[in-house]
């Protein structure tokens, strides 16, 4: 049957960041594994290889191409300057550690390369902070104690000092609400944010530009994020940055009727809808960021985050995030495990990455 669709161009739903499009570089281990697959290959910010040529001439093609620094791991990654007290060591699997790997860290050598690639390539870099240092577990998921802001702070320090652009410092990764691996107490966690925005106002006194502070980094939990809006007040917390998985594990059999079904990709529209007005409500000064989303959970779908077919979830996504007013839809991975936007071995780009620039 015929059908006529109007589209009327004179009413603004809501407005974007001008680079609205992000991808991520995560922080996983070749040796990370999920249902008998190891997709990551040296894809890590600690091992990513070919990274002057091919990762180069990918993050060229979309100049400036956001890129978001951080991931599961990021809150057992110790920064190589200052003081450090201990060796300087890539991570390994270790039994008891948090998601099954010990702590890792990055050396200043390999943060210089990386920041001359996103010179060359005029990257937007946002960068995740290890959340949990210095701080204990108490029972089952929770963490409690003081945050020992020392080696984040020489990082930081050290970043300025070699002139490297960061654009955002984000706090933790997806330790809101019960967490993933870990969880902190929102009242323990505003209070922390508070004492990063201090560090980096310190810092950056003398700077023309000083970056965003910007956090959760999680899962959306409505009383969890309205408290935190709450303790950190106007003029701290300038991003609130969530996750989004909603086509749920990467071995689930149905992800391919999942992305081909609108209704099933619209239920998520409920947790953009509940966060706007917990912004409004507590927090309205800051802006949202959907900052690392791969649809399927546990490094993406085997044969199908890779392909064709998951563009229509991830257009989906991008529309219906920028809709409820998401300045910044960052994707989970621009290379590394099954979601990536470019193969992992080859750097030859997947079906996905031809839709970041629609």
């Amino acid at each position: 049957m015929p059908a006529t669709v109007v589209v009327d161009g004179t009413i603004t739903v809501a407005e974007t960041d001008e680079n609205y499009v992000c991808a991520t570089i995560d922080w996983w281990p070749h040796d990370k594994c999920d249902y008998n697959h190891c997709p990551w290959e040296y894809t890590s910010v600690v091992n990513l290889v070919g990274l002057c040529n091919s990762s180069a001439s990918s993050l060229d093609a979309f100049r400036p191409l956001r890129i978001r620094i951080g991931g599961s791991l990021q809150d057992q990654v110790l920064y190589d300057v200052g003081n450090l007290g201990s060796p300087c060591h890539s991570f390994f699997k270790m039994k008891g550690g948090l998601f099954g790997f010990s702590k890792g860290c990055l050396n200043m050598d390999r943060w210089d390369a990386l920041n001359n690639l996103f010179s060359k390539t005029g990257a937007i870099i946002s960068f995740g902070l290890n959340a949990l240092h210095g701080r204990h577990k108490i029972k089952n998921k929770v963490w409690g104690g003081p945050w020992n802001s020392t080696n984040a702070h020489d990082f930081i320090s050290y970043t300025i000092s070699k002139g490297y652009k960061i654009e955002a410092w984000e706090f933790g990764n997806e330790l809101s609400g019960t967490g993933i691996g870990a969880s902190v107490s929102a009242d323990t966690y505003a209070k922390d944010v508070v004492k990063l925005n201090e560090i980096v106002d310190a810092l950056y006194k003398n700077s023309n530009k000083k970056p965003s502070i910007m956090a959760p980094g999680g899962f959306f939990e409505q009383g969890w994020f309205a408290k935190l809006l709450k303790i950190t007040g106007p003029g701290t917390l300038n991003t609130v940055s969530h996750h989004m998985y909603n086509l749920g594990a990467g071995v689930d059999h149905h992800l391919i009727e999942h992305i081909l079904d609108p209704y099933y990709l619209s239920k998520v529209s409920k947790t953009f809808s509940s966060l706007s007005q917990t912004i409004q409500q507590n927090g309205p000064w800051a802006s949202v960021w959907v900052e690392k989303s791969g649809g399927a959970f546990n490094s993406g779908g085997f044969h199908v985050s890779d392909t064709f077919v998951n563009s229509f979830w991830y257009l989906d996504q991008l529309g219906m995030a920028a809709a409820y007013n998401t300045k910044v839809y960052c994707r989970q991975t621009l290379v590394g495990g099954h979601y990536s936007l470019l193969n992992t071995t080859t750097f030859v780009p997947n079906p996905d990455y031809y839709r970041q620039g629609c």
